[in-house]
């Protein structure tokens, strides 16, 4: 079983090296290409918030459920085993410049029966103190700018083995706070915003001997209103994202078990278009567009990759634009984890590249996850930082209770 077992993981990890190596190559680029990069308002709904995935590469659309589902995959908690839980991350931010910027998340879901689950999240950005100055120097005083997402979902089986879910957002983002910058009154942006959901889970596989579990999801976050900081001001697209991906669970005896997984992840809003000196259009399509059109838009919008002969590559770029996350989680017992997880950004998209480390230890009612990233290529916020989630399990809590 045993043998089986090693060539089961041996065939994993090559399949996980090939796709490594095929993200590697495109990620390959000529220095004389040009960073392209999709920029959005509040980017940071990009950042994975609690550090069981932050230690999996950031991949979580098709983990196992648990009470940070509602980011990744609000349909997983459909699935979720216990009544009732939360859970709390702790993210510092360029901790090696500046000490008072971090993201904090909060969030929690209570089962309705056996079938619906509800959900709940509120994810807070603290930019620390600025002290604003005007152009002739002067003060004009120290805040601190914030942003925060207030997320409610619900989720539902529809089979045995399927699921749906659907989230409602508010988001507040305060950059400004009310300056006048450029001549124009600024004000805190807001936007409602909203997530679907899927989840697909086969639990009865058999691998040889070995029990596994396989698993698929997808979620489409962020749907929702442009942003704007000023009445008179450009309104930006919110982070609109696509995530989806497969994972794979082996259950070799009762106390060991190994999952791994891969996420697949593409912004759906336009992408910069080519222009010329006079700023007209020459290649890529017209960002100034709608919700709609923007989702759509965004899976062949971009101006092309510029070939030997001059012509331009749409789908190698399109290509480019699909982010890759990479994660693998050891349990003992249920009681003690390992993880490992790379993260994949083509070098004209942005260039993120890292590695994740990570540990779990559930004792009784409490459990806490440890991460830690180390960047491959350019520096990272969070690179040689420690993160930390502390989880509360109410159905442990009840069963000392009594």
């Amino acid at each position: 079983m045993l043998l089986k077992i090693k060539k089961v993981i041996t065939g994993i990890s090559l399949v996980c090296l090939a796709i490594i190596n095929t993200a590697q190559s495109f990620g390959q680029t000529d220095s004389q290409e040009k960073l392209n990069a999709i920029t959005t308002a509040v980017p940071f709904l990009l950042i994975a918030p609690d550090t069981r995935a932050g230690a999996m590469g950031d991949a979580g659309v098709s983990t196992s459920p648990d009470a940070n589902s509602i980011y990744w995959n609000p349909s997983k908690l459909a699935f979720i085993e216990k009544d009732m839980g939360f859970s709390l991350s702790y993210i510092p931010w360029l901790r090696a410049l500046v000490p008072d910027i971090n993201l904090s998340y909060i969030s929690g879901f209570k089962r309705i029966d056996k079938d619906q689950t509800i959900a709940g999240s509120l994810f807070y950005s603290s930019l620390g103190q600025i002290s604003f100055t005007a152009e002739d120097g002067s003060s004009l005083g120290d805040y601190r700018p914030n942003e925060f997402a207030l997320n409610v979902a619900y989720s539902r089986k529809l089979s045995d083995n399927f699921s749906a879910g659907l989230g409602a957002k508010y988001i507040y983002s305060n950059l400004t706070m009310g300056q006048t910058v450029g001549g124009a009154q600024t004000k805190p942006g807001q936007s409602f915003a909203m997530d679907v959901s899927m989840y697909y889970r086969k639990t009865d596989i058999d691998l040889g001997k070995t029990a596994a579990v396989f698993a698929f999801g997808l979620n489409a976050s962020n749907i929702g209103a442009k942003m704007s900081y000023s009445n008179a001001g450009i309104r930006n697209f919110i982070p609109i994202n696509l995530r989806l991906g497969p994972s794979l669970t082996l259950k070799p005896d009762d106390y060991n078990s190994l999952a791994f997984t891969i996420d697949a992840m593409k912004l759906m809003v336009p992408t910069p278009p080519a222009r010329n000196l006079s700023n007209e259009i020459v290649a890529g399509k017209n960002p100034d567009v709608g919700i709609a059109s923007a989702i759509f838009q965004s899976f062949y919008d971009a101006p092309g990759v510029l070939d030997a002969n001059g012509k331009r590559n749409v789908i190698k770029e399109e290509i480019r634009e699909i982010n890759l996350a990479f994660g693998t989680e050891y349990w003992y017992d249920k009681q003690f984890a390992l993880r490992f997880g790379y993260f994949h950004e083509h070098a004209t998209k942005g260039n993120r590249k890292f590695l994740t480390f990570g540990a779990g230890l559930k004792y009784n009612v409490f459990g806490l996850d440890l991460a830690y990233l180390v960047a491959t290529q350019q520096r990272n916020p969070l690179g040689n930082t420690f993160r930390f989630t502390l989880t509360f399990d109410f159905d442990a809590f009840k069963s000392q209770s009594n």
